[in-house]
């Protein structure tokens, strides 16, 4: 293999370890720039080593249509991720590859179906206007922690119906240790395992430990009722197949760790992006307006209201194309394959930059430009199926796209109505890449009472 034809790429340098990171020459540590920098400078394919591990980064919509929908079997998950996210997610799908992934996606499906999500459409828009109690004109926020709270909120309440809404302040603050240790496990390639009693580990174990501990409470409780509550939990636990039944306590404690990572930091992060780039695009945010007051008058939202708000999902999609809530994903070659005319080895990492992609000229006109016209009607036409992938695509697209996209729409419209945002003076907002894309420093907000016309 020492031989073996490779796409060109930089050049890692590596000038040591230190606290488990490696430090390359070239490039500070920051993935974004790095991956735009790699897509800019060398094209649809490209091939870097960090010590012994070889890294392609696919820049092409084809080669993203190759993984996903082409050869999907050909390809697991990669160990990054699976070391990063398997102590508190265990084998849930964000980690499972094979027979055990097709069961499990096909178990949870039914509770992701459009009838199911519509039910949930209300406790979205409740749980933003309990956010909105606490706002007054003129205070100033810090929108990045706000999302989380609205959307850490509807995840507590749609998975476990009203059985927990007084432990959704201390799930959210397990979360966000769980969260920071993945993304450290993701960052920072040499570490001692999780058994050493580090102060991170210490911290992380305790955090699972507690959350363990509250979900086999509820799944004890919710196999022993004689009641049909319709929460996802719910719907879970009543999940079966015919060949093996339904889901084991383990499997349902993965599954809903996985759900509580996919569906409250990835939308929180969408929702704080949509509000930047409004307070910095006054135009868009002036036609949101029209949009809201023309369609609602000044009532909360509801599902059915959504498909005659177009201009609301415009925004939503094309604030995700900027700031993807994953930058890109990963996938590890089971079996030797051929990607743009590379043999790339087996046990080789390769990633699809979205974030690169979205943003690649070829495919989006002007596309630092924020304009959510892009999504207007007819735009999957417009645009090459796999260069727009904020929910991945093929068999392994997001499961939970669709609560995601409604959940964010119902959330800007109710908070959009009553609210207007403005940056607050010198910040330097600067998108990072941790587990998902959120800004560094956060962003500081002034609140401004709407007035409808």
């Amino acid at each position: 293999m020492d031989r073996l034809r490779r796409p060109p790429g930089p050049e890692i340098k590596l000038l040591g370890v230190l606290g488990g990171q490696l430090f390359p020459k070239r490039y500070p540590f920051d993935p974004l720039s790095f991956g735009l920098d790699v897509a800019r400078q060398f094209g649809d394919i490209a091939c870097y080593h960090v010590g012994p591990l070889y890294v392609y980064q696919l820049n092409h919509p084809d080669f993203a249509r190759q993984i996903l929908v082409e050869q999907p079997e050909a390809f697991h998950k990669a160990r990054l991720i699976k070391r990063a996210f398997r102590p508190f997610a265990g084998e849930g799908l964000l980690t499972s590859d094979g027979a055990l992934w097709k069961r499990q996606r096909k178990l949870m499906q039914p509770a992701f179906h459009h009838a199911q999500l519509t039910a949930y459409g209300a406790v979205m828009v409740a749980q933003a206007q309990r956010q909105m109690e606490s706002f007054r004109d003129g205070m100033v926020v810090e929108i990045s922690a706000e999302m989380p709270k609205v959307t850490l909120a509807v995840v507590v309440e749609t998975l476990f119906g009203g059985d927990f809404t007084q432990e959704a302040d201390e799930v959210g603050r397990l979360m966000l240790v769980v969260l920071e240790a993945a993304n450290h496990r993701l960052n920072f390639p040499l570490q001692l395992p999780s058994w050493v009693p580090t102060t991170r580990n210490r911290r992380e174990n305790r955090a699972v430990a507690r959350l363990d501990a509250m979900l086999q409470t509820l799944i004890a409780g919710r196999r022993t009722s004689s009641e049909h509550p319709h929460d996802l939990l719910s719907v879970l636990v009543a999940a079966t197949d015919e060949e093996a039944g339904g889901m084991s306590d383990s499997q349902l404690r993965d599954e809903v760790m996985t759900l509580f990572l996919a569906g409250h930091e990835t939308t929180a992060m969408a929702l704080t992006w949509m509000w930047y780039l409004l307070a910095i695009h006054p135009d868009v945010d002036a036609r949101l307006q029209r949009e809201l007051d023309e369609v609602l008058g000044g009532r909360t939202p509801a599902v059915s209201d959504l498909p005659n708000l177009p201009y609301t999902e415009m925004i939503a999609r094309e604030a995700m194309r900027l700031y993807p809530p994953a930058a890109g994903f990963a996938r590890e070659p089971i079996e030797d394959v051929t990607i743009g005319g590379y043999l790339v080895p087996k046990g080789s990492l390769v990633t699809v930059n979205t974030y690169a992609l979205q943003r690649d000229p070829r495919f989006f006109d002007n596309p630092e430009r924020f304009d959510p016209e892009r999504f207007a009607a007819g735009w999957e036409e417009r645009i090459p199926r796999y260069a727009y992938l904020p929910f991945g695509g093929g068999p392994r697209v997001c499961i939970g796209n669709g609560f995601a996209m409604m959940e964010a729409r119902l959330v800007l419209a109710t908070l959009a109505q009553r609210w207007s945002l403005s940056l607050e003076p010198r910040q330097d907002i600067k998108p990072i890449q941790l587990v998902t894309v959120r800004p560094k420093d956060g962003i500081r907000m002034k609140l401004h009472a709407r007035r409808r016309h």
